[in-house]
């Protein structure tokens, strides 16, 4: 078992509990937002990336928007001593690197974006309606997330 798994296991139900529900509306309100803002459509998307044709730019306010949330969250992680609701943090170290490793995932990750105008998120969004295309691509989504696993194992 992971070190994160076994930590958690570690505290008490109602910090479980309460971890759960704050995840769940989390990502509630990450879902509505991704409707709401037009990331769930694809066409939407793909006229964003589509610079030299019918561009959109009203993306580009939709992740504005992210990072001045974002950026002020992360800010006050980092001068907290621990989070509320378990014994410590768990964020990213090797920010900035980029190796022989990440290229090939990041490449996949662009080129499905690019064709499809789906990313995960709001691929997750498009399953409640958006029937065979959005199974399909959720499908090879987590065919590539194992494939991703054994080769990195």
């Amino acid at each position: 078992m992971s070190n994160s798994k076994t930590r958690s296991l570690a505290l008490p139900v109602s910090t479980q509990v309460l971890t759960l529900v704050i995840g769940l509306s989390i990502g509630l309100i990450f879902g509505l937002g991704l409707v709401v803002s037009g990331m769930s459509n694809p066409a939407k998307v793909r006229n964003f990336l589509d610079v030299f044709g019918a561009w959109d730019p009203s993306l580009a306010f939709v992740m504005g928007g992210a990072i001045a949330v974002g950026v002020p969250g992360f800010w006050m992680i980092q001068r907290r001593l621990k989070p509320l609701l378990t014994e410590s943090f768990e964020l990213p170290t090797n920010c900035g690197v980029i190796d022989r490793k990440i290229l090939p995932g990041a490449a996949a990750f662009g080129f499905g974006w690019a064709l499809t105008g789906i990313c995960p998120g709001p691929a997750l969004t498009l399953l409640a309606g958006n029937g065979l295309v959005a199974v399909g691509f959720v499908g090879m989504m987590l065919l590539g997330m194992l494939v991703g696993r054994i080769i990195k194992a």
